[in-house]
């Protein structure tokens, strides 16, 4: 009877998995971000809800007049900007997990996320092309 021994792990037959092209460790990356833009999204939206709903005359003051006043200010446009940037990478990355995750073909999945990445790539320009070249004057 012959002994069966342990050959070595060739290049065509490794004993550990080849790992997935692309960014390295972007998934854990991508998995810190939402954890840490997710505590952040909680207290810039919980202040964006109190000084729109909550401060002075509620929403019964927000008109043309006053976003023109907030927006004058460098604060509340870093403040809304972050708002804006924040949560549309964290709801579009969410949507990329949910599209990994029910997606069966990759065909399917590279269409979603195709689509998903223009939808986020439009809205996140159009809203910083607002908020950064937004004129208070035009309404006077």
């Amino acid at each position: 009877m012959e002994k069966e021994y342990d050959r070595p792990a060739g290049l065509d037959h490794p004993r550990a998995p080849r790992r997935a092209r692309g960014i390295p460790y972007f998934e854990k990356y991508a998995w810190l971000f939402m954890r840490f833009s997710g505590v952040a999204l909680v207290f810039l939206a919980l202040g964006h809800l109190f000084v729109m709903l909550m401060w002075q005359d509620g929403v019964y003051r927000i008109d043309f007049n006053y976003v023109a006043e907030r927006w004058a200010s460098p604060f509340w446009q870093i403040w809304d900007m972050a708002l804006l940037w924040l949560a549309m990478l964290h709801g579009a990355n969410g949507m990329r997990t949910i599209i990994g995750d029910y997606s069966r073909k990759n065909v399917t999945k590279f269409y979603l996320n195709s689509l998903l990445l223009l939808a986020t790539g439009f809205t996140l320009v159009l809203g910083t092309y607002v908020l950064v070249t937004f004129d208070a004057n035009i309404g006077v």
